[in-house]
């Protein structure tokens, strides 16, 4: 390994200028012109406009004060948030924007693969773009040719070799363009959560070539992905961005750790709005608050609810929670045991509900509330009140990301394999 780090970032920092449109100076549509004029011929009298210089704008640093040094044959885990500044820090070192402020030095060639489509020219086919893209790297033709047939093979598309990619579907462009990045031999090679547009088998496929990259080639590669478990396996170290600055640089498990543990602090409220025209029934949810905690396998969301009741007399209920896909449609209903009914007394009522959340896949989800007299009767029914967040897989050595093409939940359960010889 080189004792000069192949990548070094400096006190780097990227600023945008935001600019936030007045009353005056929002767009306006065709009708609001007509009307306007309308207005100024039936008044006989020009209308002032207000002073005013033109839009209130503001700055806003997706970077700031980031400084880091990668060496040679490292493959390192880029985490964080959304609006973290993930993508604006690969964008950097990509050469596609310029920092604000800041110095990054790159020694080597640069691959990176941040969208679909990324260096592709729609109108040229997948062969063209290959040449294409080996030239945009520095590489002569005939190392280009040398690897022709092994990007090919990688990316599965030689039936559509001739096509014009324009004609791709977003996966034939993943996988052509993973291919070229990672068989043509940079010295670096930039890679954003877009291998979760392919299906599963190339993620897997992707998943392991970046290994044989880094460990058996010596090349370096930044990973950014929110699947922590392909992160914890494929890299040894990891970055943790926080509103544009680097909060964590350590081992990957430590980072991850740390990341994790963060996210649980994360609280989802919801409050029963105030309104005159629809009072609510006598017995409803008028605050709910939630929380996920523990770790994989045995995540637990813990629910504080306060119930008001308007009845004079003790009221015997039931109360269910229903957890739903991020579209709404329920997965898993969670019912109290033991104790199924509430006694709710008049006024409020706090009660904490802890649902276990058994292997739930990583991704968003939401939760439903209901409570009523009796299992069929409903009082009141709260939908979509609470967001869940998975982070983790249940699976603690799953590398490649879920799919929802294969249901969200990994039920325990019993699978045994044997080989047959024959």
């Amino acid at each position: 390994m080189s004792s000069t780090p192949i990548i070094s970032v400096n006190n780097l920092g990227k600023k945008y200028v935001l600019r936030h449109q007045t009353e005056h100076h929002r767009y306006k549509t065709l009708r609001d012109v007509i009307a306007e004029k309308t207005r100024r011929l039936r008044t006989f009298r020009k209308q002032s406009s207000p002073m005013n210089l033109g839009p209130r704008t503001e700055d806003f640093w997706a970077l700031n004060h980031v400084s880091f040094e990668i060496e040679q044959g490292q493959i390192v885990g880029i985490v964080g948030r959304n609006g973290a500044g993930k993508s604006t820090l690969l964008k950097i070192l990509s050469r596609i924007t310029e920092p604000t402020t800041g110095q990054v030095r790159l020694r080597g060639r640069v691959a990176s693969l941040l969208e679909v489509g990324t260096g592709f020219h729609p109108e040229l086919t997948g062969r063209e773009n290959i040449y294409l893209n080996g030239a945009i790297l520095g590489m002569s033709r005939s190392e280009i040719k040398r690897k022709f047939d092994e990007i090919v093979a990688f990316a599965e598309v030689e039936k559509f070799l001739d096509t014009a990619v324009k004609h791709y579907s977003s996966g034939m462009y993943v996988r052509l363009a993973f291919a070229v990045a990672a068989h043509l031999e940079p010295e670096i090679l930039v890679v954003d959560e877009i291998l979760a547009v392919g299906d599963t088998e190339f993620q897997k496929k992707c998943l392991g070539k970046m290994e044989d990259v880094a460990k058996g080639e010596g090349r370096t590669i930044l990973f950014v992905s929110h699947n922590m478990s392909a992160i914890r396996a494929l890299c040894s170290r990891a970055i943790l961005l926080k509103s544009g600055r680097v909060v964590a640089s350590d081992t990957a498990d430590r980072v991850i750790d740390g990341y994790l543990s963060c996210g649980t602090d994360a609280e989802s409220t919801w409050e029963r709005p105030s309104t005159k025209s629809a009072p609510p029934p006598p017995i409803h949810y008028r605050r709910i608050q939630a929380i996920v905690t523990g770790a994989q396998p045995a995540l637990q969301l813990v629910v504080d609810a306060e119930i008001i009741c308007d009845h004079s007399q003790p009221a015997k209920t039931f109360v269910s929670i229903d957890v739903c896909d991020a579209l709404g449609s329920p997965l898993m209903q969670a019912i109290p045991v033991g104790r199924p009914f509430l006694d709710l007394s008049r006024g409020s009522n706090y009660v904490q509900l802890t649902v276990d959340l058994p292997g739930l896949t990583p991704g968003q989800y939401l939760a439903d509330f209901w409570i009523g007299t009796h299992y069929s009767s409903t009082l009141d029914y709260i939908k979509q009140a609470i967001s869940i967040s998975i982070e983790t897989s249940p699976i603690p050595e799953r590398i490649f990301p879920h799919s929802s093409d294969h249901g969200f939940m990994i039920a325990p359960s019993r699978c045994d394999v044997r080989i047959m010889v024959r």
